[in-house]
């Protein structure tokens, strides 16, 4: 009973629970670890990872840990290998038990076993514990011990906990190895146990001398034994302590590679080109040109098909790093006229791009377009050309072929194609006539990577997109009969290219088309999925039409509601589309048109929103376009009461007399000072959108930062043409061109962006302000940006990484309306615990390096004297910067309440990622603190008191007398 109450607490959903919970549940798994019923010991033991996942806390962590040291010292053997799988899976919660001590004399008590089994268990669980007690003598003794026991099972164990304290502690390491030595080298020792000890020795690297003894030492082993698994395991050894070491790495490529090249076992061979690859992505910079050399001789000479696979996976991954570079430079330094294409790596790519082993083709081809990307600018004519003779060769092979490793090698063949082209622009043209004739030839899931490899193209050279469309959109005609998940991912990827390709202008004819598959063939997931596209790629009348067919087809009215918004968002948007240079009443119209629609889309938009789905970025940045399509038509009609309203005819007298040049333009001058200061308050507000957006694709941030640049630009524009024409600069802008825009949305953002700062530098310098053609510049601007069809990025839509922050405050209130009382005389010592919480993709974008906390009180009421304070005691205002270890950080603040009355206590967190950059992510905790006057103070005051009053009191009775 209790074990299954407690898998019911561990089941639910953690939103919203009290922590009372977690004390619940460990009181429920305590029931079970006390039955008098094996099964339930062991069913209690096993769900300790789940709680310690949900309630990731020292305090109950700690509870629950010696609770488990209990079990472990008291139980049998089979609770106790339970208690260690349950240590090895919680490791990183290891070093959060605040009584070490305890927990490791509890644990080690059972060391003096007889039974050799559970000192086998014991030395594990001590191996394992390893990370927190590194330096334990008493630990160390008995792993030293139990090495020259005679159990196998003891031995074992011994050797676990040694390579696991090795790895942890110089002093062991550095104690153990003249043992381990002995042991290995000793001819009582079996085989076995010695394959065993070897690896141990990769953990030797604490300071030169143990790196270099080890070194010694498996050096002699390779020489001493040569049989295979001997040779295997040392070698792998010797790889993984130089890569720990990193100075010994080229003798280890040197050692490496003569065995790859003299050896003949295939497992030794098999062995090396692992190493190999393991040190070409650990330290490609030390890969000189012999190195690369040889390994090219060696997969040139092979007559194995797995081993030339293995050798060119290495290749393949030298040949996106700066050890090609070193390849072909060293060649052109020497003084040697060789033409890199009569190289050993050249031609071992060029022969390998077309075997008949699909795998070894797709290497071939990824070596020969990093070369050909990299290569020095002699022969690159025809080094190109083979390049792409090599890929188009290979993708014909692979396009009809729908099994996985066809698959695999179409991906490899596109991705180094997309890649190629980008830097040789001159291909590009060429290889869409190829991938487009192909697409009619391929099966289903050919064509769904050759739509994505368009797709890539064509954002990075839009003027294809034109020749594309009509092969396209035939092909959609054709492209479905069936509702197989590849017909309809199908669907998708065609439909994604064809939005590319119009560069969000789509043809009636082209929406007749689309309309028609989906219709016939697709599901509801598969319209959505093009409508978001479409919503991304701004073709936003679509987009509309799509989601307004989908809304009633939707199972809960959150649904609802979500597609109800996106469809008066795409309408909005469609609203603005017809708008007309010069045509300002029609502008205005528009926007009030599309500020209609958004309204509506908001108040979707909110009802959409659950606690579990709270929309926060989508709500925001909605808020955002309406405020600024309210500050374009607000900066529009100041534009026109230049007309209405134009200066006085005394205006310039005024600006003499005043001394503000600015009264020479009338009341224009005050009303675009307030649209200037609105435009920078909403850059204000999308920088901090973009700030508290942690967990977004870079399109997405992007997409924010080009709306931030437009207000700063609108900004920007008034002030140099009509506030302060003298001091407006443009050399901060003058590098907007250099940024290579990586979508149609931020390519078209980017070319307003400059059209619109030429005209207003020409402008600035030929009249005075304010005139009407300053407001028609302003307004030309508004027009281009409203022009421009907003993007809705991924993160509007689908959230790929997830992380938040989880805060735990001591001393924390009983409830959360009591305050916590602190005497004034005293500090207050806070600490803030906190776990990071990830989704099932961490660190897909970024990760976190430190995190941010910032702690501010405030004074809120007094209860004490009502004298003058000064401002530095009211407030406490401490930052601090930590780094989490296994997603747990700790710290304390001193905070001093010497202000009688109560106080607000604020702790805020924002992360800080690889970058440097800070993310205000949050959690915003908040607690009430009551600052108490303490006794002696206290009885000091009333002595004060009482001791004024009887002067009083004498003096008045002395005024009788």
């Amino acid at each position: 009973m209790s074990t299954s109450t407690a898998r019911s607490f561990l089941s639910e959903a953690c939103y919203g629970e009290q922590e009372l919970d977690a004390n619940s549940a460990l009181m429920e798994l305590d029931k079970g670890l006390r039955s008098v019923k094996l099964g339930e010991q062991c069913e209690a033991v096993v769900l300790f990872p789940k709680l310690f996942q949900k309630y990731p806390f020292p305090i109950l962590i700690n509870s629950a840990f010696l609770k488990l040291a209990d079990i472990f010292r008291l139980g049998n053997n089979f609770l106790r290998l339970c208690v260690l799988k349950v240590t090895q899976q919680s490791e990183k919660h290891l070093e959060k038990i605040l009584n070490v001590d305890e927990f490791v004399k509890r644990v080690f008590s059972v060391i003096h076993s007889n039974d050799p089994v559970a000192r086998a268990i014991t030395l594990r669980m001590l191996g394992s514990l390893a990370s927190i007690i590194p330096d334990r003598k008493n630990a160390h003794h008995s792993i030293r011990q139990s090495l020259d026991s005679h159990d196998n099972v003891e031995v074992e164990a011994a050797i676990f906990a040694a390579a696991s304290f090795t790895a942890q502690s110089k002093d062991f390491a550095a104690g153990i190895c003249n043992k381990v030595s002995e042991m290995i080298q000793g001819l009582d020792t079996p085989v076995e146990l010695k394959l065993k000890m070897i690896p141990m020795l990769q953990h030797m690297h604490h300071n030169a001398s143990l790196a270099s003894s080890s070194r010694e030492l498996l050096q002699h082993l390779v020489n001493s034994y040569p049989s295979t698994p001997m040779v295997i395991v040392t070698l792998h050894t010797f790889t993984q302590l130089a890569a720990s070491s990193l100075i010994d790495i080229p003798k280890q490529l040197q050692l490496l590679l003569q065995y790859l090249k003299d050896d003949p076992r295939k497992a030794v061979k098999r062995l090396a080109i692992n190493d190999l690859k393991l040190l070409a992505k650990k330290a490609p910079h030390l890969w000189i040109r012999e190195n690369t050399q040889t390994l090219c001789e060696c997969a040139l000479t092979s007559p194995y098909n797995s081993l030339k696979l293995g050798m060119l996976s290495v290749l393949s991954t030298l040949s996106g790093t700066i050890a090609i570079k070193q390849y072909f430079n060293n060649l052109t330094g020497c003084g040697s006229s060789v033409s890199p294409r009569l190289t050993d790596l050249v031609k071992l790519a060029q022969e390998c791009c077309y075997h008949s082993n699909l795998a070894v083709a797709a290497h071939g081809v990824v070596v020969l377009s990093n070369i050909a990307i990299s290569c020095p600018e002699k022969d690159i004519v025809q080094l190109e050309q083979d390049t792409v003779l090599g890929v188009e060769s290979l993708l014909m092979l692979c396009s009809q072929d729908s099994s996985p490793s066809a698959q695999a090698t179409l991906k490899t063949a596109l991705t180094s194609l997309v890649k190629l082209l980008k830097s040789r622009l001159h291909l590009s043209q060429s290889a869409v006539e190829f991938l487009l004739g192909q697409l009619h030839l391929s099966c289903d899931s050919s064509r769904v990577l050759m739509c994505h490899a368009l797709a890539a193209i064509a954002t990075h050279l839009p003027v294809l997109g034109d020749g594309m469309l009509g092969d396209l959109v035939d092909l959609y005609r054709v492209a479905s009969h069936s509702s197989t998940d590849k017909q309809q991912e199908l669907l998708v990827s065609l439909a994604t290219v064809i939005f590319v390709a119009s560069q969000s202008s789509l043809s009636a004819e082209v929406k007749t088309v689309i309309k028609q598959q989906l219709e016939n063939v697709a599901n509801g997931w598969t319209v959505y999925r093009i409508a978001r596209q479409a919503s991304r790629m701004g073709c936003h009348e679509f987009s509309s039409e799509l989601y307004q067919s989908l809304r009633t087809r939707v199972a809960s009215e959150h649904f609802y509601f979500w597609l109800n918004s996106l469809k008066e968002f795409s309408q909005a948007e469609q609203c603005l589309s017809p708008v007309q240079d010069g045509d300002y009443s029609g502008a205005m119209t528009a926007i009030a048109e599309a500020l209609r629609s958004y309204q509506k889309g908001i108040a979707s938009l909110t009802a959409a929103s659950t606690p579990l789905s709270p929309l926060t970025f989508q709500c925001e940045f909605i808020k955002l376009r309406i405020d600024t399509l309210q500050a374009l038509s607000q900066l529009i009609c100041t534009c026109n009461s230049l007309k209405t309203s134009p200066p006085p005819a005394i205006a310039t007298t005024i600006a003499l007399t005043s001394g503000n040049d600015l009264q020479r333009c009338g009341r224009i001058a005050m009303q675009m000072k307030v649209c200037m200061d609105e435009f920078r308050s909403l850059a204000a507000r999308y920088a901090d959108l973009h700030q508290s957006s942690f967990d977004a694709d870079y399109a997405t941030l992007r997409n924010v930062e080009l709306q931030q640049q437009s207000c700063l630009l609108v900004s920007h524009v008034i002030e140099a043409l009509i506030l302060d024409p003298q001091a407006a600069s443009f050399q901060e802008y003058g590098n907007l061109g250099s940024v290579q825009p990586e979508s149609e949305y931020e390519r078209r953002m980017m070319s307003v962006f400059s059209h619109v700062l030429e005209e207003v530098e020409g402008l600035t310098q030929k009249h005075p302000p304010v005139s009407h053609l300053h407001t028609g510049c302003l307004c030309g601007a508004v027009i281009a940006l409203l022009k421009v069809p907003l993007s809705f990025q991924r993160y509007f839509f689908q959230k790929l990484q997830s992380t938040s922050i989880k805060l735990a405050l001591s001393p924390s209130p009983r409830t959360p309306s009591e305050p916590i009382p602190v005497q004034s005389s005293q500090q207050l010592t806070l600490k803030v615990e906190g776990v990071v919480q990830h989704g099932s993709t961490p660190g897909l974008f970024r990760k976190i390096q430190s995190v941010c906390l910032n702690v501010t009180s405030v004074l809120q009421s007094k209860t004490g004297p009502d004298f003058k304070v000064p401002l530095d005691t009211k407030t406490n205002e401490i930052e601090q910067q930590v780094e989490p270890h296994n997603d747990y950080f700790s710290t304390q603040f001193l905070l001093n309440f010497s202000i009688l009355g109560t106080h607000t206590l604020t702790v805020e967190a924002s992360v800080v990622d690889e970058s440097g950059i800070e993310w205000k992510t949050g959690p915003k905790t908040t607690v009430s603190v009551k600052s108490l006057e303490d006794p002696y103070s206290q009885q000091l005051r009333h002595q004060l008191q009482q001791g004024g009053t009887q002067p009083a009191a004498q003096r008045g009775a002395y005024t009788r007398f």
